[in-house]
């Protein structure tokens, strides 16, 4: 995907997830794009290698389902970026692939800590400082499980769910801010996530796909980086669908 140099310039990032997958190829465009990022992840190896990608980025290893954690990554990226313009909100995790009354109690709960309690931390803490500025754009990555559900993918289905009904929320909220807010809601795209999926699950998602095929992540991250940018200007509280065909509404 070709590159618009300088559309990022003088703008600072937080991209939570940001050390791999989605998240570091949207951190990636930025950079790319005359922007500043801090990532944002829970692994710090792989903090470390996207650094090495990334030598200008700023890092915070950080558990987004752990709102203290969350209050402290957004005070140090704060001070470390001089403000905040962008909130990548990327991080996510799959959970059990099993029917409702097998799913482990402990296991939803953490789903819904970082895919929605998560993501409500990161807003909560950061959509402020924009406000305060008249500026800002937040992109939250959804997915058309919350659309449709999938099977035996309750927890994900039901915190992406909630994802699509908060950005519709918080978008209305800020509408007059200057910040915007929206959503993404791919279809299954090649990542690291997939790793956590069994491969039956994969290819039930891939025969729901009227393309025939899975999503690619630079495909993805040129969407959210249009939505993240001054580009976008007159979309708030809205659904991105990037799904092959298989979620047209």
């Amino acid at each position: 995907m070709s590159t618009f140099p300088g559309r990022f310039s003088g703008r600072r990032a937080v991209i939570t997830g940001g050390a791999s997958g989605l998240g570091l190829r949207a951190a990636r465009r930025i950079a790319e794009e005359g922007g500043e990022v801090s990532l944002w992840d829970a692994n710090p190896l792989a903090l470390q290698e996207a650094r090495a990608i990334l030598p200008g980025a700023h890092a915070v290893c950080v558990n987004v389902g752990d709102y203290h954690a969350v209050v402290d990554a957004a005070r140090q990226s704060h001070v470390a970026l001089g403000k905040i313009d962008i909130l990548l909100n990327c991080a996510g995790i799959t959970g059990a692939t099993v029917p409702i009354q097998d799913f482990p109690v402990e296991n939803w709960l953490e789903v819904m800590d970082v895919n929605l309690n998560g993501l409500f931390y990161c807003c909560r803490q950061i959509t402020p400082l924009m406000s305060a500025r008249g500026y800002g754009r937040v992109v939250n990555i959804s997915s058309v499980a919350g659309k449709e559900g999938n099977p035996n993918a309750s927890a994900y289905s039901a915190s992406k769910a909630g994802v699509i009904a908060l950005t519709k929320s918080l978008g209305k909220e800020l509408a007059k801010s200057g910040v915007l807010v929206n959503c993404v809601t791919p279809t299954a795209f090649e990542s690291p996530i997939l790793s956590q999926l069994p491969q039956s699950q994969i290819d039930y998602m891939r025969s729901r796909i009227p393309m025939g095929r899975l999503g690619e992540v630079a495909e993805v991250a040129a969407m959210v980086c249009w939505l993240a940018s001054e580009e976008c200007s007159f979309s708030t509280a809205a659904t991105f669908d990037i799904s092959g065909g298989r979620t047209t509404f």
